[in-house]
């Protein structure tokens, strides 16, 4: 069950940002993060409410969850939301996929962890992907401003996600049960960006296609729910290292339906700094063997 868990995560979050792209239209930016994860975060709240594991939160310790929605539920999706607006899907993925280079750093930043040589390795390989996979795009700049404003976005939402991660870390050191933590979290983060889209006057329209509805159900429940409950198990029964293998694999499924969907051509450039982004997050990711002695 193990590696069923895990393969289902790698399947629906690497599917996750063709969805985000479908999302795209009529409904604002804003309204559609608002509908994902209302509707998430009330399925979540009340199936534990429903299975009797709803876990009350101590009011000292709402504000962390409040800060966990900021970083892991509003802010950072409305970045990714309107990345995709300017590049590919799969592209955003591969962005997101240097998440553990941002935990280096935000470690480094907020707890004075000093990494490794390899660790350093991994994150220059990241940083050199990064700039071979935005090569192409990034030299037309001048004339394509957009590519340039989807790729900040992409790295700035990526760099929230990591900043949550650190808060949700911080949260359950504290006793905090993490599914409770994440519902609340969910409808903090609609309600985040609820008054944001108020306070800037976006319309809450909604697109009743087939394909925006289905886009919605999929990020609200594989995409959120479900894929939130099997990453922790298979975090819980590996331990976050080796969970942690399934951000090297997005990029690998969304690329593939960026190619298929959204008509990306990857160059041999491109290919390989895109094989320098995996190749980083594996340095990132593992540690050396040790050999044993004579």
């Amino acid at each position: 069950m193990t590696a069923f868990y895990y393969a289902l995560t790698v399947l629906i979050w690497g599917t996750t940002w063709i969805a985000i792209h479908n999302q795209l239209g009529i409904v604002p930016i804003e309204a559609s993060v608002v509908y994902r994860f209302a509707l998430a975060g009330a399925v979540m709240f009340l199936g534990l409410l429903a299975m009797g594991k709803l876990r009350a939160i101590p009011a000292r310790q709402q504000p962390w969850v409040v800060l966990q929605a900021l970083c892991l539920f509003s802010c950072n999706f409305i970045c990714f939301y309107i990345a995709t607006g300017y590049v590919p899907s799969g592209v955003v993925s591969v962005v997101f996929s240097a998440a553990t280079i941002f935990n280096l750093i935000n470690a480094f930043l907020f707890h004075g962890r000093r990494p490794s040589g390899r660790i350093l390795a991994g994150a220059g390989l990241g940083v050199l992907g990064i700039a071979c996979l935005f090569r192409d795009t990034l030299s037309a700049a001048a004339l394509d401003p957009g590519t340039a404003k989807g790729l900040a976005l992409a790295l700035l939402g990526t760099w929230l996600f990591s900043a949550g991660n650190l808060v949700s870390a911080r949260n359950q050191r504290h006793g905090l049960q993490l599914a409770t933590v994440n519902a609340w979290a969910m409808l903090y983060g609609a309600g985040i960006v609820t008054a944001f889209a108020l306070l800037r006057g976006v319309p809450f329209a909604f697109d009743t296609s087939a394909l925006y509805v289905g886009s919605l159900l999929y990020l609200a429940i594989p995409g959120s729910v479900i894929a939130f409950t099997t990453y922790l198990t298979v975090v819980h029964r590996l331990g976050p290292e080796r969970a942690a293998y399934m951000t090297v694999l997005f990029p690998v499924v969304a690329l593939s339906i960026s190619v298929v969907y959204e008509g990306y051509r990857i160059t041999p450039l491109a290919g390989l700094g895109l094989a320098f982004v995996l190749l980083g997050n594996v340095f990132v990711l593992t540690k050396p063997r040790v050999r044993a002695s004579a």
